[in-house]
Formats: C-alpha cells, sequence, structure tokens
C-alpha cells in the first residue's frame, strides 16, 4: 500500500522544506518515492531542479513533478469525452477542445486529487509526498470524495422519491424517448449503473482519507506564535474530515518546547536547513508511518454506547456547530463542515445529546 503524506502550516518555504527532506530521508531508505508540488515555484527552487508535468527522475528511488492545471486538464477532458460517447447516442462535447478550457475555481483541485489517485494506484511509488498549499484549501479538497458522496446519497434518494423521478422510472412513454437519447437500451440497472460507478470511486477515496497507513498530514511550524496556532487551527479542521495527522515539525532556533500546545500528538524539532545540507534535517525526521498509526483517530463510532466521538483539537466549544435536519448529523468547526454518515445502527435516529470534553464531541443517539 502506498504511503501518501502532505505537510500543512503557515510557512510554504518550510513545509516544502520538510517535504524535500522527507522524499529524500525515504528514497534513501530504498522507497520509491514521488514528490509533487504545484504550479508555485518554491519546490523546483530549492530543489534546484526545474520539474514538468510527467513525473521525471531527480536522484536515485526519487521522482518529482509538477502538477500543472491546465495541462491535467486537457487529460481529464478527453476522458469526460470518452464517457459521455459511451452514454449519449449524440455526444455533444467532442467539438470542444481540453486546449481551449479556463481553469474555474475549484476546478484545479479536483484534477489534483484525481492525478494523486492514478499516480496511487499505479503500483509505481511506496510513497507519495503532496507539496500543495498546505492550508484550508488542501484539507477541503482532501475531503472532497466525502463531500461529493453526500451530495450524490442525497440528492439521488431525493430525485428516486419526487413524481418527475417516479415518471420517469414508470412512464412508458418517456422510456422509449430516453433511450433514443442514451446510448443504451433503457432499464433501471443502466442508469443506476454509473451512479454505483461514482459511489464506489468515491467510497475508495473515503477510505484511503480515514486510513493513517494510507494517508496522513503532518504539522509544521517555528516558535511564531501566528504559525503555531495556525498549526493547532489546522489540525482541528484535518481532524474533522476525517485525515489522520500524525505528529509535529518543530522548527526551533531557540530550543523551545511545544509538546504541551500539541499534546497528544508527537513533536518532533528538527533544524532549518543550511544552504544545500540537507543531512540534518534529514536525521532529525520522525518515522512518518509509525506516529500516524500512533495519533488520535479522527473519529470513532461505538454502536453498543449509542456514540459518536469526534478528536477537534484546535476549537473550544463555541467553535464547534452540531445540527441535525436530516438522517445525518452535521459539524462544523472553523470553515469546515462534515455531514456523518452513520452506520445503519445509527442512521436515521436522533441525536439525545452532545457534549464537548478534552477536544472530544461526543454525540450520543
Amino acid at each position: 500500500m502506498t504511503l501518501i503524506l502532505t505537510f500543512l502550516g503557515k510557512s510554504a518555504v518550510h513545509r516544502t522544506k520538510v517535504a524535500i527532506a522527507a522524499a529524500k530521508s525515504l528514497a534513501n531508505q530504498g522507497k520509491r518515492v514521488l514528490i509533487a508540488g504545484n504550479t508555485e515555484p518554491t519546490l523546483p527552487l530549492l530543489l534546484g531542479i526545474p520539474l514538468t508535468a510527467e513525473p521525471q527522475d531527480i536522484g536515485a528511488n526519487l521522482q518529482g513533478v509538477q502538477l500543472q492545471a491546465g495541462v491535467l486538464i486537457e487529460k481529464g477532458w478527453e476522458e469526460v469525452k470518452k464517457l459521455e460517447a459511451q452514454y449519449l447516442s449524440s455526444p455533444i462535447l467532442k467539438e470542444v477542445y481540453g486546449q481551449e478550457l479556463s481553469i474555474l475555481p475549484g476546478m484545479d483541485s479536483v484534477l489534483t486529487l484525481n492525478t494523486l489517485r492514478q499516480y496511487d494506484e499505479s503500483g509505481k511509488y511506496d510513497v507519495i509526498i503532496y507539496d500543495g498549499s498546505g492550508d484550508s484549501s488542501t484539507i477541503r479538497m482532501l475531503g472532497m470524495a466525502d463531500a461529493v458522496s453526500w451530495y450524490v446519497r442525497r440528492f439521488r434518494q431525493i430525485f428516486a422519491n419526487s413524481d418527475l423521478g417516479k415518471t420517469i422510472v414508470e412512464s412508458p412513454l418517456v422510456q422509449p424517448l430516453i433511450s433514443t437519447l442514451f446510448n443504451v437500451n433503457w432499464t433501471a440497472d443502466n442508469f443506476a449503473q454509473p451512479v454505483n460507478q461514482l459511489n464506489s470511486f468515491l467510497d475508495k477515496g473515503k477510505e484511503a482519507i480515514a486510513n493513517p497507513k494510507h494517508f496522513a498530514a503532518f504539522l509544521v511550524t517555528t516558535d511564531d506564535t501566528l504559525e503555531v496556532a495556525t498549526a493547532k487551527f489546522l489540525w482541528g479542521s484535518s481532524q474533522l474530515i476525517g485525515l489522520t495527522v500524525g505528529g509535529v515539525l518543530h522548527i526551533s532556533q531557540a530550543g523551545n518546547n511545544l509538546t504541551q500546545d500539541f499534546t497528544p500528538l508527537s513533536v518532533s524539532n528538527v533544524p532549518d536547513i543550511q544552504g544545500d545540507n540537507w543531512q540534518p534535517l534529514m536525521d532529525a525526521l520522525p518515522n512518518f508511518a509509525t506516529q500516524a498509526i500512533a495519533a488520535p483517530q479522527p473519529i470513532e463510532i461505538d454502536i453498543n454506547q449509542r456514540q459518536v466521538r469526534l478528536f477537534l483539537p484546535g476549537f473550544d466549544k463555541k467553535q464547534v456547530k452540531l445540527t441535525q435536519y436530516g438522517p445525518e448529523v452535521t459539524v462544523e468547526a472553523g470553515d469546515q463542515r462534515r455531514n456523518i454518515f452513520l452506520p445503519p445502527a445509527l442512521s436515521g435516529k436522533s441525536v439525545t445529546g452532545a457534549k464537548f470534553q478534552n477536544h472530544y464531541l461526543i454525540i450520543s443517539f
């Protein structure tokens, strides 16, 4: 199983330094490593090597790639057109070309996440290090599978229960028309198939994010008060989407100890790099895989106790909001929101109580 690592924190330069040191260290251990950066110039400048949109060798067991949205959308658009041709008798997108598409807000996140998935499933790498923006937008991107999954299941059920949905399924007049428009013979199963494929795709994404053996984030901070506060905020936000934060990389020149600020996480004091000498930083890095597994899990569901426990460090009681409008429970903290998909034993049950204790939101049903 590939281990995917990303680093979160206020300073882009410090995050990228840690990402590069981690990539070099893991590659020296014989791991096949890919370090993937966004379009910002920090990664190639610190590496001293220009990166392209395709993975290239930058060292023994080490490859690097720069995720360029323009290139990714061209590749993705061709897949969209193939999918359209599979389901529509008269495709309408064949005359639209990926090279002429503009990048809309949020589109780059979708493309990046899909590309990381492809690298993960390729089997070519033991470790993938994603050097992204390292802020709330990265966390929101990583929570995308869970968010889209909610939209699919909620609106699919609403549509199925609506008069329009029932008419499409049951009407003998509508069925032949749809069979003419679509490149399939009409049955309910034909139209359930793409939705089921999407759900399977999203489930794999959620499972990857929720598995600390597969995906983990680490916080990077200095002694600066604002950086420490930002790291705490990103810690809690990551937990809310189900992403395990494995530990803290503390770049300190003064020898300050941040253990109390981030308990129960493990805090590793690491030096800043001096010139091109990466070795001291590499030597100070922790065992990422071991720390990720030992870190507190973001969510625990106890069916026997009829409880859900969410670990939300970095927030106080006033910053956490719990609501239940439909069959699921919605939790908000900071600028993140999560609809908790409950197991059958708790699904649809009303919340009977909730308390915020020792950074845990404990919900009873």
